[in-house]
């Protein structure tokens, strides 16, 4: 076992303790709806937003002045793996402060949802929540997205130094996209087209008609592909001009941010011939097509509707957005069996979306195929190649190993929650659900459904796969394997 004497323990808690600062200043932003929709919270986030910060405050005083602290791997892995419990752990104090969720658990699983982007809920009543903690739920998934500790890195250059490790450990796909030179170069530029994304979405839907704090709380879930909506029907209810608005936004979302980088500056070829790009418009153009055909032609729903809604539920299962405009386990079951097999798709690398990622299956079905080729040509030397460039054997290995532990976590926590008394549809649909970070799956946890009726012990397992999930496994896995902590 390693000793703590190894650990560079002042610089986790002083990188922790800035998280928790920054966390709290969030929690102030809900103020002016608080105030404006006279919604009786405002104590409890101000007070909520104080202790969060002043915590933060007081860790960053007892350390004094940052020293030259090089950061390791090791070091790097126990803040990432920590920083989502504990900004998870205080992001519940507004709930529970207020009283509009009593229960910790409950909060927990609400919070946790949030920040990891899932999107599931144990509300019953949405509605009935006071905007301002409403507009704090949505934060969480703003804040989480595009990540906290990149936020971190964004605002506070002195975490340069081995910024590279915590960026790594946090930001989703098989391997980091740098679009500067230093790390918190890249992580300003991913930030800034997030925001840029945010507020274009928002000012496109006020001019829909929606209302600032109902269009903030849709942006914040449509570009963190989190899925938190402000009403019981999520987007249902809304126009079809709205939900076109936030069909565009979300496949946004799920595409690479270093491409949008690249796209923004005139490089829209690079967009077009990345073959994840295509091979993930090609997945979401197949499916919207076959589930419209099979609307179109076996329920009476009109051809524009059918076309809408199937275009919607799977470009949101496929970012892992999980925003619902239709019941889909009303489809027929062929329609709603590719929306469950969708699940196990996910967004770009790079991107806010989570789940198994396109570039991930691309390479398997590329390795596969080539592994083919060489069975009929065993004396040929067949490379892997993506976007021109031959593929290293150890990337593909990493691929295989993913889907290995992605499939064995799946099972092995679909078994446990049918231990817990869930039918075989809510326990497969609840595991993929958190596990993916898409929100809604099927049976008693669909898209009209919530998590409020899941036992105790199950909502912190399946918090537990939201953080496995977000964290694409290997962060959490290395955290908890024995081998991390030996010498």
């Amino acid at each position: 076992m390693i000793s703590w004497s190894d650990v560079n323990i002042r610089i986790i808690i002083r990188i922790l303790s800035f998280l928790v600062l920054i966390e709290g200043v969030f929690m102030w932003l809900a103020l002016p709806f608080s105030f404006y929709y006279k919604s009786g919270d405002a104590f409890a986030l101000f007070i909520s937003g104080l202790i969060t910060s002043g915590i933060g405050a007081i860790g960053l005083i007892i350390l004094g002045k940052m020293r030259n602290d090089k950061m390791g791997k090791r070091e790097a892995y126990i803040i990432v793996s920590l920083t989502w419990v504990i900004i998870s752990l205080f992001g519940t104090l507004p709930f529970v402060i207020h009283g509009a969720i009593p229960s910790f658990t409950n909060a927990f699983f609400e919070v946790i949802s949030g920040f990891t982007t899932t999107g599931a809920s144990i509300l019953p009543d949405i509605e009935a929540m006071p905007e301002g903690l409403l507009f704090w739920r949505s934060t969480t998934h703003w804040i989480g997205g595009m990540g906290i500790i990149v936020l971190t890195l964004a605002i506070l250059p002195f975490l340069g130094i081995g910024g590279m490790q915590l960026f790594a450990a946090e930001v989703p796909g098989p391997t980091p996209d740098k679009l500067h030179p230093r790390i918190t170069g890249t992580a300003k530029r991913l930030w800034g087209i997030y925001v840029l994304f945010t507020f274009v979405q928002t000012i496109l839907l006020i001019f829909g008609g929606m209302s600032l704090f109902d269009a903030l709380c849709h942006s914040f879930g449509t570009m963190a592909t989190g899925g938190f909506s402000t009403q019981n029907a999520s987007i249902a209810n809304y126009s079809p001009y709205i939900q076109y608005v936030i069909i565009v936004f979300m496949f946004l979302a799920g595409v690479n941010f270093s491409l949008h980088y690249l796209m923004l500056h005139g490089k829209i070829s690079k967009l077009i011939h990345n073959e994840e790009f295509r091979f993930y418009a090609f997945l979401t153009i197949i499916f919207a097509a076959l589930i419209t055909l099979i609307l179109y032609l076996n329920t009476d729903i009109s051809g524009e509707k059918a076309f809408r809604d199937s275009l919607f539920q799977v470009i949101s299962i496929i970012t892992t957005t999980g925003f619902v405009s239709s019941d889909y386990l009303l489809w027929p079951p062929i329609a709603w069996f590719l929306i469950f097999a969708l699940m196990f798709s996910g967004g770009s690398a790079g991107s806010t979306g989570g789940g198994i990622k396109a570039i991930r299956h691309l390479m398997l079905f590329k390795a596969s195929a080539a592994e083919l080729k060489k069975l009929i040509h065993p004396r040929a030397v067949i490379m892997v190649r993506y976007n021109d460039h031959s593929v290293n054997k150890d990337y593909i290995f990493n691929i295989l190993a993913f889907f290995l532990f992605y499939i064995m976590i799946f099972g092995f926590g679909s078994l446990v929650m049918a231990s817990l008394g869930l039918d075989f549809e809510t326990a497969i649909g609840a595991t993929i659900a958190s596990l993916g970070n898409i929100g809604p799956g099927i049976g008693g946890v669909g898209p009209v459904e919530n998590y409020a009726n899941i036992p105790t012990f199950g909502k912190w397992f399946l918090s537990f796969l939201m953080l496995l999930g977000r964290l694409e496994l290997f962060t959490i896995l290395v955290f908890l394997s024995p081998g991390f902590w030996k010498k």
